[in-house]
């Protein structure tokens, strides 16, 4: 069949648009009159109905992702009986959330003239989840055929691993605790930038101990994946978080298993899915057109964050809404922050502007709350708490007290005006914590700041002179000042308290010294690894430093391990 062109479906689709709305609205209203009577099964029916109707109409105006939604939605109202229990409650929730951004879908295909069935994947698997089905892959709309693969390896740099089958066990293991150092990473949302450093690098490693091997193609796809998505600051979604610990999975089998595993073919469905985030990166870089032009497919045009753009337009409030929501709040805050003012002046100081203030805030709270900005409306509330002791204990607050104070209102307006922008999400409400932090000391964060860039230099020129030692055959001129350099910034860290990283980095400048500088033979390949592991796990942890984010002891372990496989 030849798929129709944008300008029929367009108006095939303006041919039935009021139909498809007033459907969807028949469909929503029963299923509220069966949440409220358990017992209709007539109301249930129906509501199966007017989605199956919808669904017919999908797939003949060939809306790709609303034909799939609806149809997931009719097998979770199968799902639920007549006289439905409490338990059955997450699927009538869930269902009706689908319907509800199913209708915004509608008015979004009106207004872009554009179908991207990826922006309903969340809610279509939102409902398969509900039903404890498998997911679909971000891949699912994907049409490509990976059976024929191309050389991933073609153009990288992959030395195959000489070592032994005990250095080969030490390497896998390493490679995988790094891997499994991002997966976690990842998982907690921390540092995208670090995990997607530290995939790339644990994949380069499994392609080396998988090199010839048929695994080995995977791993270095792997690779050029996170290279991508560090280039183009690609997220990791829920449904790519789940592929990553699909990969996981490949990397414990050639720790157990051993060489064997390497033989091995990824699976299709795994290939399509790293295939499809080069394709949606929108990247134009040789190693991503390399890969892509030999499935004959270019760079996408909708990108990876025009993507998350639009899912923030379809699953949050409208723009306008935010607007105004933003722009009201921010009235309410310059009122307090004038008041705040006159206070800080000592014009006509009044006791009774306390308690008008602590009113405000606690106004402001109860917003915020019905945002689900929890954080920010617990700050609100504690200021408040706070004025009101003030007023009860009849004084003004000292000039460090009303500086807290003003710092807390700035943070939630900070907050307020990145709404229009980021839309009511985790990220804004993570604003309240940042402001709890900068409490300590202006001198303490600017002594982090120079630390960070001290480490940072000093690690890069640790790397740099390791790498320029083995080039010129062992040449110890090159490592003549890398001890002295490093035990500074061993006293940075302890000056920053930070005893657990100056040990590490203690233990690094000394293997440096007792390895490279002062032994007679050589140093082994593996020892020289494992320091680059070493050097570059520290390096990460420094970023996150530098960056005002918490400490990932985590990279402290992995450098440490590093260092324990080979015994320095």
């Amino acid at each position: 069949m030849v798929q129709s062109s944008l300008a029929t479906k367009s108006q095939s689709f303006d041919l039935v648009k009021k139909e498809i709305e007033q459907t969807i609205k028949q469909a929503e209203s029963s299923l509220e009159r069966f949440q409220e009577n358990r017992e209709s099964g007539e109301d249930l029916q129906n509501c199966v109905d007017f989605i199956n109707q919808l669904r017919g109409i999908f797939v003949l105006v060939e809306l790709r992702g609303g034909a799939l939604l609806c149809q997931e939605a009719v097998s979770m109202a199968n799902d639920v009986p007549v006289g439905a229990n409490d338990d059955k409650n997450i699927l009538l929730t869930t269902l009706n959330s689908a319907l509800f951004i199913l209708r915004r879908y509608v008015e979004y295909y009106h207004q872009q003239r554009a179908d991207h069935p990826e922006l309903l994947l969340p809610v279509i698997n939102d409902l398969r989840e509900a039903r404890r089905e498998k997911p679909y892959p971000e891949s699912v709309f994907f049409e490509v055929d990976v059976k024929d693969q191309p050389d991933f390896c073609a153009g990288m740099q992959i030395d195959p691993f000489t070592g032994g089958d005990s250095e080969y066990e030490i390497m896998a293991r390493r490679m995988r605790l790094t891997f499994q150092v991002a997966l976690l990473g990842i998982l907690k949302e921390r540092n995208d930038l670090v995990n997607k450093k530290l995939i790339g690098r644990a994949s380069r490693g499994m392609a080396r101990l998988c090199s010839g091997a048929p695994m080995g193609q995977m791993w270095c796809l792997v690779s050029v994946v996170a290279d991508t998505m560090l280039d183009r600051a690609m997220g990791f979604s829920k449904a790519r978080k789940r592929m990553f610990m699909r990969i996981e999975k490949y990397a414990r089998e050639v720790v157990y298993v051993g060489k064997v595993a390497t033989a091995k073919h990824a699976p299709d469905s795994l290939i399509r899915d790293l295939i499809y985030l080069l394709y949606r990166s929108g990247s134009g870089n040789p190693e991503v057109t390399r890969v892509l032009s030999a499935y004959r497919l270019a760079p996408a045009d909708f990108t990876d964050s025009m993507l998350e753009s639009h899912a923030r337009r379809l699953y949050g409030p409208g723009s306008d809404v935010l607007k105004s929501l933003s722009e009201a709040l921010q009235d309410e805050l310059n009122q307090l922050k004038d008041k705040l003012d006159i206070i800080e002046r000592g014009i006509e100081p009044d006791l009774a502007e306390l308690s008008s203030i602590a009113s405000a805030l606690d106004r402001l709270a109860n917003t915020l709350l019905m945002l689900d900005l929890n954080k920010l409306a617990s700050v609100a509330r504690e200021e408040a708490a706070r004025l009101r002791r003030w007023e009860a204990d009849s004084k003004l607050p000292e000039d460090d007290e009303l500086y807290r104070l003003a710092g807390s209102v700035l943070s939630i307006e900070d907050a307020v005006i990145q709404i229009v922008n980021r839309g009511i999400t985790s990220e804004t409400d993570a604003l309240a914590v940042a402001q709890n932090k900068q409490d300590e000391s202006i001198y303490l964060r600017e002594a982090l700041f120079v630390v960070a860039d001290e480490a940072r230099s000093a690690l890069t020129l640790a790397k740099r002179a390791i790498t320029a030692f083995v080039e010129s055959d062992y040449d110890k001129l090159h490592l003549a000042n890398l001890p002295g350099t490093l035990h500074s910034i061993w006293g940075g860290l302890q000056m920053v308290d930070d005893p657990a990283a100056a040990s590490v980095l203690e233990r690094v400048a000394g293997s440096i010294q007792a390895q490279l500088l002062d032994g007679r033979d050589a140093p082994s390949a593996q020892v020289l690894e494992a320091l680059a592991d070493a050097l570059t796990s520290m390096e990460y942890y420094i970023e996150s430093i530098g960056q005002r984010e918490d400490k990932n002891q985590d990279l402290l372990k992995l450098a440490t391990s590093s260092l324990d496989d080979v015994g320095l």
